[in-house]
């Protein structure tokens, strides 16, 4: 039996590499969208780790709404991204700060 603290330490280190990965990247948006996706995914392991130390199914639930919701967010950011791609041809951050069409 893996104890609970090796799971939130693994939720931490996700949570860790999804920070540094917003904070550090800045140009590109796919990678901006993967480490939204990992955080979502550190959130997820500590719900499941929770859940399961307490015996209380309320924090899987929660994680399948937080996946419903991260599927969703990354169609739709992925086709917002491709749309830009086509307008402008360019993925970099920088270069996107103007909402003209």
């Amino acid at each position: 039996m893996i104890p609970l603290s090796h799971y939130l330490v693994l939720g931490a280190i996700l949570f860790g590499i999804s920070v540094v990965g917003i904070f550090l990247n800045r140009k590109n948006v796919v990678i901006l969208l993967m480490s939204i996706e990992l955080l979502l995914l550190a959130v997820n392991m500590n719900f499941v780790a929770f859940s399961r130390y307490l015996d209380d199914t309320a924090g899987q639930v929660f994680v399948f709404f937080i996946l419903t919701v991260a599927a969703a967010e990354a169609a739709i950011g992925l086709a917002i991204l491709i749309v830009l791609f086509r307008a402008r041809r360019t993925i970099n951050v920088e270069e996107l700060d103007s909402l003209k069409g």
